[in-house]
């Protein structure tokens, strides 16, 4: 079996190929990748984070799990006298679903055990992996947080400052967590790792109680598919912004690539997540009117600034699996908590949430806030693409500018990756109001089109991990690729079984 494999750290790829080699297909691949990276990459997903992923069978079935955390039942206790979401902290903390998530991959058709990915994981957490120049980076940019909390800095500063390049990261307290959920993984829920991360979190003032966590079950669900011009687009439903990815490319399809056609599908996207995007279990169910990016001018809830926040992880095989897993801790190094018990970095995505009571995302007991992962599969004329990227609310926009070129055969993928990107948002780029933030090179008329439509233009001085980092696998015919993008630290490889299959 050959299996196509990217992600933004080598050391990920290293534990898929090591997957591969034991027997096993690109679900299994893609799962010791992305359970090494709660390691590896810890300022961008953890086992205290959120998974959204899709899986396309050899049968050409597309299913969605969203492994998507809700708020604490008892959170109306404190939230009552808010006047705006908390940043940081406790209350940002909806319960972890990236390892419930893992269990649901795993069903879905991998050869091997979760348990074997917890374990190499284990091993590179006690033995200590250089830290790499993305690490460094967030390091730098949440200084304040990690010197503050006593866990992250016993891990990232243990020596008074944060790490740097090349020098050794450990995590015991995490390799003794990931072996015991080697026994069982619903142990986050329901054991010993639930109990410590719920007496952490109230400690720090949070409403969490082990029900919480017990009666935590991902979503688990036909994938949101669309024929667009002759190419079948497939994401997750809602609250993933998936939909609005749809909503993008069937905007500008047909017709040779437009920069301002892109552009005004994408300010349409950001006021149709803005009007649309929750949980359809806990507000209207808006999957229609984002895929058609309905949504008049409203004010766009602010959201903590982007910045390593999430990784992708894609695979496929020559037996016709694909998948791709996107996990985050939304903000760099989460709620900026590291519980020391279990070496577990929690995530903020609930700071997403409005305290608007009339928003589809707004705060309630059991709720998902609203999701920026989006994962997505392109199939057109034989090529199917598997694809994901980390940059916060912009994913739509990344994608939707390189998916069309990437479905290409003819196209590297390299190249591809490597194109100069913009984005658009607000505070989650610094900035006060909607504003375009471009890459060197991105071409002049994707900038003339922002300034005609009234929009500020900024620069970012190079490439930058804000425009994402998109990883990507490719199968046309028998022909398996794949590629990470430049600005990660990972690599694209195309690993092969040569022993008789069993």
């Amino acid at each position: 079996m050959a299996v196509a494999l990217a992600a933004p750290h080598r050391d990920a790829v290293a534990a898929g190929e090591r997957a591969v080699a034991a027997g096993g297909n690109a679900l299994d691949a893609a799962l010791a990748a992305a359970v090494a990276l709660t390691v590896v990459y810890p300022h961008q997903c953890a086992l205290g984070g959120d998974l959204v992923a899709l899986v396309r069978s050899p049968e050409g079935v597309t299913t969605a799990v969203v492994a998507a955390g809700v708020a604490p039942r008892e959170i109306g206790r404190v939230s009552a006298g808010w006047t705006a979401m908390p940043r940081q902290g406790a209350h940002t903390v909806t319960v972890p679903g990236i390892v419930a998530g893992w269990t649901e991959l795993v069903r879905l058709g991998a050869r091997l055990p979760l348990a074997s990915s917890f374990l190499a994981a284990a091993d590179i957490a006690a033995d200590g992996t250089p830290v790499s120049a993305g690490l460094e980076r967030a390091l730098d940019v949440r200084r304040e947080a990690v010197l503050a909390d006593p866990g992250l800095r016993s891990v990232f500063a243990p020596g008074g400052e944060p790490l740097r390049v090349g020098e050794p990261l450990r995590q015991p307290a995490l390799a003794a967590t990931l072996r015991r959920l080697t026994e069982d993984p619903r142990d986050l829920y329901e054991g010993e790792t639930a109990d410590a991360l719920v007496s952490a979190l109230r400690a720090h003032g949070g409403t969490h109680t082990v029900a919480d966590f017990a009666g935590y079950r991902p979503e688990t669900v036909p994938a949101v598919t669309r024929d667009i011009a002759g190419v079948t687009w497939s994401v997750a439903p809602p609250p993933s912004v998936g939909p609005v990815l749809l909503g993008v490319a069937r905007a500008v399809a047909g017709g040779a690539p437009d920069p301002t056609r892109l552009l005004d599908a994408c300010l349409a996207g950001v006021r149709a997540r803005a009007a649309h995007l929750g949980d359809p279990r806990s507000a209207h169910d808006g999957l229609e009117a984002l895929l058609r990016l309905d949504g008049e001018p409203v004010a766009v809830a602010p959201e903590p600034r982007a910045g390593g926040d999430t990784v992708a992880v894609t695979a496929s095989d020559d037996a016709g699996w694909s998948v791709t897993i996107v996990q985050s801790v939304f903000q760099s190094f989460g709620a900026g908590l590291l519980d020391l018990a279990t070496g577990i970095v929690l995530h903020n995505r609930g700071a997403a949430f409005s305290l608007d009571p009339s928003s589809p995302a707004r705060l309630a007991p059991g709720a998902r806030p609203p999701h920026t992962l989006c994962p997505v599969i392109v199939e057109s004329a034989g090529t199917t693409v598997v694809a994901g990227c980390q940059g916060g609310r912009a994913q739509p926009w990344i994608l939707a500018q390189l998916l069309p070129a990437l479905t290409d055969p003819r196209r590297p993928l390299d190249d591809v990756l490597a194109w100069p990107r913009w984005v658009i948002g607000d505070v989650d780029l610094g900035h006060a109001e909607l504003t375009l933030v471009a890459e060197p090179g991105v071409a002049d008329e994707v900038t003339a089109a922002a300034a005609a439509a009234g929009l500020p233009v900024a620069r970012f001085p190079g490439p930058a991990d804000t425009a994402g980092h998109v990883q990507v696998c490719r199968r046309h015919g028998n022909t398996l690729e794949a590629a990470s993008d430049p600005r990660a630290d990972g690599v694209g490889v195309v690993a092969s079984r040569h022993q008789e299959e069993r």
